[in-house]
């Protein structure tokens, strides 16, 4: 590979590491706003706020494919690439794509997080609704005993 070439594919990558950053940082959004609904137990705006999520991580998983082979190239000429101008600014935004994919998946543990707090909160509330039914039905049985025991009260009263 020639200088040149090395140059022409730095160039290509920088522009798709530049895309993908654009691209992460609405999903960065979008992971806030999932995390928002989810605290607001707002699961409607939440199923919304997903299907906007899918568009873009499409849109990345075919960026992605698109960039496999200039990185693997890039990788295998790594000493030719590193004397290329602008190669230490590439890598900077590598980074820069590498933290904000890691504080993405941290919001999205917290998403998950609450959804399972929502999840228990929702099943203790359950188990309390049909404790409190299982009890109010005792205490129906006990006013208002069944008819045939009345019959046995009138004959013997």
């Amino acid at each position: 590979m020639t200088p040149d070439e090395a140059a022409g594919l730095l160039g290509q990558y920088a522009a798709g590491i530049d895309a993908e950053l654009a691209l992460l940082h609405q999903l960065a959004r979008v992971a806030h706003d999932q995390r928002a609904a989810t605290a607001a137990a707002d699961f409607q705006g939440f199923n919304a706020i997903a299907d906007r999520r899918d568009a873009i991580m499409q849109s990345l998983v075919s960026l992605e494919d698109g960039m496999r082979e200039v990185r693997a190239a890039l990788t295998t000429h790594r000493e030719l690439a590193r004397r290329i101008d602008g190669y230490e600014a590439v890598v900077a935004r590598h980074r820069e794509a590498t933290d904000l994919v890691n504080a993405i998946l941290a919001t999205d543990q917290q998403s998950i997080s609450a959804l399972a707090d929502a999840e228990l909160a929702r099943r203790s509330a359950m188990a309390s609704l049909e404790r409190g039914e299982t009890t109010l039905a005792a205490y129906r049985r006990v006013l208002s005993p069944p008819i045939s025991s009345a019959k046995l009260v009138d004959k013997v009263g």
